[in-house]
């Protein structure tokens, strides 16, 4: 399946539309940060690494077209920085491919403002060119970790469409396969917007991977049964103990996998590291739109009208409860709170 979740063509943001998946592959075009911001709010486009190059390419659709003297400039990069981050402030990959576009514009501001608006989508390009790269290495890492014969739980889509074009956790499985060993993906649901239904079970059907689709409720009962040996998915944000932020739910998966003795694997790049947070307690936690949960994809209603709801997309999972990172630069395991440390010390060196 050779598709790309978000480039940049013809002066725009090109991103797969992925509220029609998976009855459609539709493409949307972005030409402003109004819409774009939208496309992230309403998940059309989504998933940490990907978020990070629509952050990096929205700086630049940001300031384009902006006409004016480098200190009106430097407001209007500020402003285009923290109206794109709001939109989802758990995904630390958004802020960072903000932040790369800026800090290039930033760093370069000897230059006239046509030269620094190049600059910045020079970067902004450059995150593309790191997601794919780091795709693939977490996939070469993670592949060592599947076994011929493994039955495999994951949560939500940490695939093709959550990054520019291979995958995290699904990577890993892309290249278990490609190395042609012989498994079985079990994928939660994902309530409320079933990502896991929607876009991972697509994914994997496109792949020729064996997938089975349960509830959300029913993975107590696998593990139980004996039919889940590996749980892997991805992040959104990690801090420096090891404590990840995931798609509501991977908590509940994390604590059946200790309980039931079996391995629990986050894959993520090391751009999704929080370096400024010692724990999770620091991560803030998206509540998303009642809707979501009052309705089936915004489209049935389930619930009796003003019911008051609680919807956080994410929730913390402790590093006591991980078995191991698998990340672009190596498979990282415990004691998180020294060795996540020696990978921050290699990257800054780097």
């Amino acid at each position: 399946m050779d598709i790309k979740t978000i480039e940049w063509k013809k002066n725009k943001i090109k991103i797969i539309d992925q509220t029609r998946l998976p009855d459609r592959l539709e493409y949307i075009y972005l030409d402003n940060i109004k819409d774009l911001r939208k496309a992230i709010r309403i998940l059309s486009v989504r998933g940490a690494p990907a978020l990070g190059a629509a952050g990096g390419l929205g700086v630049y659709l940001g300031i384009k077209d902006f006409k004016g003297k480098k200190k009106e400039f430097n407001r209007r990069l500020r402003d285009v920085a923290l109206y794109l981050a709001s939109s989802r402030p758990t995904a630390r990959n958004l802020s960072w491919g903000i932040d790369r576009a800026c800090n290039a514009a930033l760093k370069n501001m000897h230059l006239n403002i046509d030269g620094i608006k190049l600059i910045a989508l020079r970067e902004s390009l450059a995150v593309i060119k790191d997601d794919i790269k780091a795709s693939r290495s977490i996939g070469r890492y993670g592949a060592s970790l599947i076994k011929d014969k493994d039955s495999i739980l994951t949560i939500c889509n940490a695939g093709i469409l959550a990054t520019v074009d291979y995958g995290t956790a699904l990577g890993v499985l892309y290249r278990a396969k490609e190395e042609g060993r012989r498994f079985r993906v079990y994928i939660c649901e994902t309530r409320p917007l079933l990502q896991g239904t929607r876009l991972t079970a697509w994914e994997l059907k496109k792949k020729g991977i064996e997938a089975t689709v349960i509830c959300d409720n029913t993975a107590a009962s696998l593990f139980k049964d004996n039919k889940i040996n590996k749980v892997i998915s991805g992040a959104d944000r990690i801090a420096l103990n090891g404590d990840t932020a995931n798609k509501i739910g991977t908590y509940n998966l994390a604590i059946l996998s200790r309980y039931h003795n079996i391995p629990f694997y986050i894959a993520a790049p090391l751009s999704t590291f929080d370096f400024s947070l010692t724990s999770g307690e620091g991560i803030l936690i998206e509540e998303r739109n009642p809707q979501e949960v009052r309705t089936l994809l915004f489209k049935i209603r389930v619930a009796p009208l003003g019911v008051k709801v609680f919807n956080p997309s994410f929730d913390i999972t402790r590093h006591e409860l991980i078995s191991a990172i698998i990340t672009d630069k190596g498979i990282i395991r415990p004691p998180y709170g020294r060795n996540i440390r020696k990978y921050y010390v290699n990257q800054r060196s780097g």
